[in-house]
């Protein structure tokens, strides 16, 4: 499994990478391989507002749709229109292609209260 030390990570397996004053959020390697193949995602839209630990999207797999939830609460000022195209960057790339948002966050100090590579890794291995 895929876990970039660089980044942070939700217990609802999104990833966040700090980026100056903004954050990019995607789902992790190990929620798509929970997942299954990705047939469509849901984002909100540029200048939406997100809150931490509520839906901001979903991605349907052939299995379930699962709900996004943001791990940070900020606005939306990017969204990946390639996944319209493109779901399956989900499964191919999770941490390159497949980012999700970008926000800029209300607080950037709420990115350290999210986990580690490390700790996420051990979560995940309890799993």
């Amino acid at each position: 499994m895929n876990i970039p030390k660089e980044l942070r990570y939700s217990e609802e397996h999104e990833w966040v990478k700090v980026e100056d004053n903004k954050v990019r959020i995607g789902i992790t390697d190990f929620a798509q391989s929970e997942l299954g193949d990705i047939v469509f995602v849901e984002l909100p839209e540029v200048g939406d507002d997100i809150k931490a630990d509520e839906p901001f999207g979903s991605v349907e797999s052939v299995k379930t749709v699962s709900e996004l939830y943001a791990p940070i609460s900020g606005k939306v000022v990017e969204i990946n229109s390639d996944l319209d195209d493109s779901p399956e960057f989900v499964n191919e790339s999770p941490y390159e292609k497949a980012w999700m948002v970008v926000v800029e966050p209300t607080n950037i100090e709420d990115v350290e209260k999210l986990m580690t590579a490390e700790q996420y890794e051990e979560m995940t291995n309890e799993g």
